[in-house]
């Protein structure tokens, strides 16, 4: 196995992400109730590949999760508009009893797993003088793909992130109309690459467009939810 400082994921401009060092492939799903809620992960199966390999990035490929050329016949714009900024100069604070949440809102692509049909995370932050309480909390954060949120017990203390392989993800979303194709869900500080140039933080949870109508490539804003299918 290459160590992991050799492993990364490089945006090709107007193309595909190239993944370097045999990077692990997986499917996951989500896991719901019986009202629709999302509740946590199932990871379906491994999906081996080479050393080097590209994923779609277009959403058009018909071999799908890879490449197979159809961004160049579809003329697809893959311009990047993501913030280069870090995600601590975006976030708010919501401070809670022996919890301190951290929330930045551009990364959110509404995957669901901050809120249930009775409450979210900002109401149950009022509560957090329960242990059991803020047990929910952090799980609930810790199964947010995007890693919109974030949470410290002490207001100046680091961040507790869930430890998380170095992967890539193929997601499945169960809405009410069916399960659908979600982001590709990175994880354990994968570096990104951008095309354009510019540095992109390394995170350790981070969701990449997979449908190619994100506005804020490459990262997803959970517009795969809302457009139709490709023709």
């Amino acid at each position: 196995m290459p160590p992991s400082n050799e492993r990364k994921i490089i945006v090709l401009p107007d193309g595909p992400y190239k993944v370097v060092g045999g990077v692990p492939l997986c499917r996951k799903t989500q896991i719901v109730s019986e009202y629709g809620e999302p509740l946590t992960w199932r990871k379906d199966e491994d999906i081996p590949v080479p050393e080097t390999y590209l994923l779609c990035r277009c959403g058009q490929s018909a071999r799908k999760p890879f490449c197979d050329g159809t961004h160049a016949r579809a003329g697809f714009d893959g311009t990047e508009r993501a913030a280069t900024t870090p995600t601590a100069s975006r976030q708010i604070v919501l401070p809670g009893t022996h919890i301190v949440v951290k929330y930045d809102g551009y990364l959110c692509m509404s995957s669901g797993f901050c809120a249930t049909r009775n409450t979210n995370i900002f109401f149950l932050l009022e509560e957090s003088a329960e242990p059991q309480v803020r047990s929910l909390i952090m799980a609930m954060i810790e199964r947010c793909p995007s890693g919109a949120y974030a949470y410290s017990i002490e207001e100046d203390g680091p961040d507790i992130e869930p430890d998380l392989p170095q992967q890539i993800a193929l997601t499945t979303e169960i809405t009410s109309a069916g399960p659908i194709e979600g982001p590709l869900w990175v994880t354990g500080c994968l570096p990104v690459e951008r095309a354009d140039g510019k540095p992109f933080e390394t995170r350790n949870r981070v969701t990449l467009c997979h449908c190619g109508r994100s506005s804020i490539k490459p990262l997803c804003d959970g517009t795969h939810r809302h457009l139709p299918p490709h023709r």
